[in-house]
């Protein structure tokens, strides 16, 4: 399944076209202590500009901080974002970074190294929309994403190009291929990781007890386990420093053969609900990681 570089018209990340080339450019010629004030009045600029984003910004922050968040907070979580993207353009113009392994990601780290096909499920948070790159540089484990195409996107692009096929996209907003390339990188014997955090075209969703209420998220994964006889990770990549990051990655969900459907979907629950809690502790503690500005 080869990657597509070719762009269509439809969503696109927020900002001018040009802007995440201007960025590259402008980390190659700028020294950083100019071009960090550079990018924090940006961050004031987006955070005045970008309602929908800045209103699930507060409702956010409202429920992990447990309070009304201040201005000041809302320009350090916006400003996170930007600094997540600048590392995985700086990653794409060939700076170093690598990933390692936390002490709660054991089972992963026996994947990694003894291989086989396995379902990765993602959330955007601190640094995880570049980790599975990195993991497929360092391990050479071919993995294939499952994302929406959006209309300027050269930063994982670039970091596809850079690591040679090894990483290829399944699109979700192109229905009439979806479910053959689906079919096809699930029965290839690799890694296919998908967003659990972001409702797409192809979800089917559960409520889960998340940062004080139900909320609601894809269970695609699971379902998709159960069919091609795969196991689950779920997993985050956390910011450790310059040039680190740190891998955070649940115990494997491994589909039973013959078990009912009832009994496995109540595992497959749990396994979720299991990693929602970590994940929560880690955003109390680093409420700024949480990259998904869009409504809770």
């Amino acid at each position: 399944m080869a990657l597509s570089t070719a762009q269509t018209a439809g969503p696109r990340n927020p900002g001018p076209p040009w802007g995440l080339r201007f960025l590259r450019l402008a980390d190659l010629a700028l020294p950083e202590a100019l071009f960090r004030p550079l990018r924090a009045a940006g961050t004031w600029v987006a955070l005045a500009l970008m309602a929908p984003q800045r209103r699930a910004s507060r409702t956010y922050l409202r429920a992990v901080l447990g309070r009304e968040p201040r201005a000041n907070e809302q320009f350090r979580h916006f400003f996170a974002l930007c600094e997540s993207l600048m590392l995985r353009l700086r990653v794409a113009n060939g700076r170093a970074h690598r990933c390692v392994l936390g002490p709660d990601s054991g089972e992963f780290g026996t994947w990694l190294r003894t291989g086989g096909p396995a379902f990765l499920g993602t959330f955007h948070v601190g640094n995880s929309d570049l980790t599975g790159f990195l993991l497929a540089a360092q391990d050479h484990r071919r993995v294939h994403i499952v994302r929406h195409r959006v209309g300027n996107s050269d930063d994982t692009d670039a970091l596809a190009r850079r690591l040679g096929g090894l990483v290829s996209y399944v699109w979700v907003n192109e229905p009439a291929d979806l479910l053959f390339a689906l079919k096809e990188a699930g029965s290839s014997g690799e890694a296919v990781a998908l967003q659990c955090d972001r409702a797409d075209h192809i979800s089917r969703t559960e409520c889960f007890d998340f940062l004080g209420a139900k909320r609601t998220f894809p269970f695609t994964i699971y379902h998709l386990a159960f069919i091609f006889n795969r196991p689950v990770f779920l997993s985050i990549g956390a910011p450790a420093g310059p040039g680190v990051s740190v891998v955070h990655a649940s115990p494997a969900f491994e589909p039973a053969p013959g078990e009912s459907r009832e009994a496995a979907l109540a595992r497959a629950r749990a396994h979720f609900q299991a990693f929602l809690c970590r994940l929560e502790s880690y955003l109390r503690a680093n409420p700024y990681d949480w990259l998904n500005f869009l409504p809770l």
